[in-house]
This record gives structure tokens, C-alpha cells and sequence, in this order.
């Protein structure tokens, strides 16, 4: 059974972004199960008081605050680091998607998902990882996507956003890796959260069928492995795109 000694992660502090709903919600409080100290960001203050009641843990902060700007989440990281000592922990999840065919893609729905899934990680890597640097030691974990490797019709944006993660987390796995800070990436499949759920039936029906598994994941399956990759138990591990998806990518 899962416990505090498990992951050894008792007064490591984390910031998660997009932490307010799904996958990075259950980030949060998984980390904070395990002892974690979290400072959850994301857009809407609203869902963030609503997050922050679900984690049973007076270590936790929450932080209004666009990833796009990148002085405000800078002055959000000071704050942080004065409030706890340090940063152990970055766990890059805000995302968002503007499904459509190429041809009715506007300018915006492309730059919208390219700036937030994939800029945004550029500016906080480039801030956290100042921190880390001056501990030398540090665990960052993107979340990207499986579509990022298959691709799907309608999601060009969205795919582009994703591949340019796993890159980008290859990239700097080698760029820190002297610095022991450890680089990776998660790739969901189809997990059940505010995002997915609007996928349409036979859409649903048809990617159930190209699962092995036969089922759909959870925001909490991708945290158990965030939490690993967070730990000391992962320290020979960096640079990987490990997909959580129920082995869709193999057939």
C-alpha cells in the first residue's frame, strides 16, 4: 500500500500549474497526501478555493496567475520561495485545446493553444528552474499528450503543442541533466476530466475500442505517476515521454 515513506516526499514543496480542475487537481492533492508541500496556480481564483478545500492539508497555497505572464508567475515563484525555502517540484500541467479541422482553424485558435500548452512551460521552466539550479537538485514533469505522437484529425494545434513538449523535455533533460535536475514527461490517453467529456459518443466509442484495456483512465492514474517521477525514486530516470494510456499507442 501507497503511504508517506513510499515517494519520501514529506516537506518537498511543488508548484502545479493549471491546477485548479482534472488532472492537475489530482496532482495536488495526491502530492499533498504524500506530504507535499503545493502551491497550486491557475486562471480562475473561483475554482482554485474550490480545489484547495478537496486537499486536507494546511500546506498548501493557491496563486491566481497566468502562465503567460511572466512577471506575474515570476512574482508568484518569489513568493512561494520566501513563504517555504525552496522549489523541489514543478509539475507543468495548464493546457488547453480549440479543436477543429485545419481550414477552420483561426489565427487565434492556433496561437491560443501554442502559447498556453506550450510557451507557457517555456516561462516556467525558465523561472523554476533558476531555483533548482542554485539546490542543484530539481524534478520537473510536463504534461503532454499522446496526440502529440499519433496526431487526430481536428487537432492539429493541439498535436503540434504536444510534440513541441516532448522535444522541449528531451532537450532540457540534457541541457540540466548535470545539474541533477531530472526532466519528463507524462502522456496521457484518454482520461475522464472537464476537457475529454465533451468528446462527443461515437467519438468516445471508437477510441474505447482502440484501447486494450478497454477503459478509460483517471486524473488519478496520471497522478500516481507524477508522484513517482516527483520522487527520489525516479532519479535515474530523465528525458522519457511515458504514456499513460491504457496502451492506445501500441496497437
Amino acid at each position: 500500500m501507497l503511504n508517506k515513506t513510499t515517494f519520501k516526499l514529506e516537506n518537498k514543496v511543488a508548484i502545479i500549474t493549471g491546477a485548479s480542475k482534472g488532472i492537475g487537481k489530482s496532482i495536488s492533492k495526491k502530492l499533498s497526501d504524500f506530504g507535499c508541500k503545493v502551491a497550486m496556480i491557475g486562471r480562475n481564483k473561483e475554482d482554485l478555493d474550490s480545489a484547495k478545500k478537496e486537499i486536507k492539508s494546511t500546506q498548501a497555497m493557491i496563486f491566481k496567475c497566468d502562465v503567460l505572464d511572466k512577471n506575474e508567475f515570476k512574482n508568484v515563484t518569489q513568493k512561494i520561495y520566501e513563504k517555504w525555502g525552496k522549489i523541489d517540484i514543478l509539475i507543468n500541467n495548464a493546457g488547453i485545446n480549440r479543436d477543429k479541422l485545419l481550414l477552420r482553424l483561426s489565427d487565434d485558435d492556433w496561437d491560443d493553444v501554442i502559447n498556453i500548452n506550450l510557451k507557457g512551460i517555456f516561462n516556467t521552466t525558465q523561472i523554476v528552474s533558476r531555483y533548482m539550479l542554485k539546490e542543484r537538485y530539481g524534478k520537473i514533469i510536463n504534461i503532454s499528450s499522446v496526440i502529440g505522437q499519433i496526431g487526430n484529425s481536428g487537432q492539429s494545434n493541439y498535436a503540434a503543442s504536444k510534440a513541441g513538449i516532448d522535444g522541449m523535455t528531451r532537450a532540457l533533460a540534457v541541457e540540466f541533466g548535470a545539474k541533477n535536475i531530472n526532466i519528463n514527461a507524462i502522456a496521457p490517453g484518454f482520461i475522464n476530466t472537464e476537457m475529454t467529456k465533451n468528446i462527443n459518443e461515437k467519438k468516445q466509442k471508437e477510441m474505447l475500442d482502440s484501447i486494450p484495456l478497454n477503459k478509460f483512465g483517471s486524473a488519478n492514474d496520471v497522478a500516481n505517476l507524477a508522484c513517482y517521477l516527483s520522487s527520489d525514486l525516479s532519479d535515474y530516470i530523465t528525458g522519457q515521454i511515458i504514456n499513460v494510456d491504457g496502451g492506445m499507442t501500441i496497437k
